[in-house]
């Protein structure tokens, strides 16, 4: 039996709506899992000419899903979705506002739901926008953190995954200049530990991992900073010392190279764009998000809400696509 994956439609201002409504209809998608769209019907009817869906709905609402799917084949060429409610009509295409942030955060809060219930096996997210969030009184940054305190979660984060690369992270949504006084050694043992066990399942062989320094040329033996000689290295050598095949602190602007690439399997970065600025050059097309030590999987494309584009019909689907193959992979 092919596992149920939720797909939230994200931002209702963004490209979210028409890249799930697209993705959801596809057949290479239909094969490898049943899709069910988790949003309100009023922006999905919206959508529809711009993601050119002639399909008829099959919907739900959160309280009957679940008997609906465990007792019904899937109906054909139909379109299933679970109708939060939350919207009566459409907001406004192109603008982060209040009644958009708070409604994908409850697109994302009914997923964990039906994924924690057993209604659904996996979610996959489409983009949400971090001022909307907060427009709507979600101070939540992001869906990683989101899902991880929602499902209480002990040790979660996040990873960046191609056939190419993967690529995890120690701190998040957090400023720059917050950065080294975050870092921990437990924490990066932690999530090098969830990231050497993700791509293992992945690939099937242990990676070697490149965990990588946080100041120029890795601290220069403390004339640069004294985070990778006091708080990275420690994480490696507990690492190795724990079986994983870990090396660093790598210099990090080396890390990245197509040597260094052939060289190691996983790359643990120690900051949001230290990792996702590399991985989106090479792998901005297929690249998936995967929040690592949830209790079930969470995937979501690698793009933001790309409002500049919405409501035009010429969102790219190729990461959406990664990313419910991906969900579905991980939920069998």
């Amino acid at each position: 039996m092919l596992p149920t994956i939720g797909i939230t439609i994200g931002d209702p201002a963004g490209i979210g709506p028409e890249i799930a409504l697209r993705v959801a209809g596809l057949r290479e998608i239909r094969t490898v899992c049943r899709p069910v769209l988790i949003g309100d019907r009023s922006v999905l009817e919206a959508i529809r000419p711009v993601a050119r869906c002639d399909r008829e709905f099959t919907v739900y609402t959160e309280a009957t899903v679940a008997d609906a799917l465990s007792s019904t084949p899937v109906p054909g060429d139909a379109i299933e979705m679970v109708d939060c409610g939350f919207l009566a009509e459409p907001v406004t295409m192109a603008l982060p506002c209040a009644e958009g942030g708070r409604a994908c955060y409850e697109y994302v809060r009914a997923s964990i739901r039906l994924a924690w219930s057993g209604a659904i096996q996996g979610v996959t997210t489409a983009p949400i926008n971090k001022l909307a969030l907060s427009l709507g009184g979600i101070e939540a940054p992001g869906h990683t953190e989101i899902f991880g305190e929602a499902t209480a979660s002990p040790n979660y984060a996040m990873m960046m995954y191609s056939d190419r690369l993967a690529v995890g992270l120690v701190t998040i949504h957090q400023s720059l200049a917050s950065v080294p006084g975050s870092l921990d050694t437990a924490r990066i043992v932690a999530v090098g530990e969830l990231l050497a066990d993700a791509v293992e399942r992945l690939r099937g062989q242990k990676p070697r991992i490149a965990v990588l320094g946080l100041n120029p040329h890795s601290g220069e033996s403390g004339l640069l900073g004294t985070e990778d000689d006091e708080i990275i290295e420690p994480a490696v050598r507990l690492l190795r010392e724990e079986g994983y095949d870990a090396e660093g602190p790598v210099v990090p602007d080396s890390a990245f190279t197509p040597v260094s690439v052939r060289k190691y399997q996983a790359h643990l970065c120690m900051y949001h764009d230290q990792g996702l600025i590399p991985f989106k050059m090479v792998s901005f097309e297929d690249g998936v998000n995967v929040t690592m030590g949830l209790p079930f999987p969470r995937t979501s494309p690698d793009h933001g809400t790309a409002y500049d584009i919405a409501g035009t019909g010429t969102a790219s689907l190729g990461s959406i696509i990664a990313a419910v193959k991906l969900a579905a992979r991980l939920a069998v």
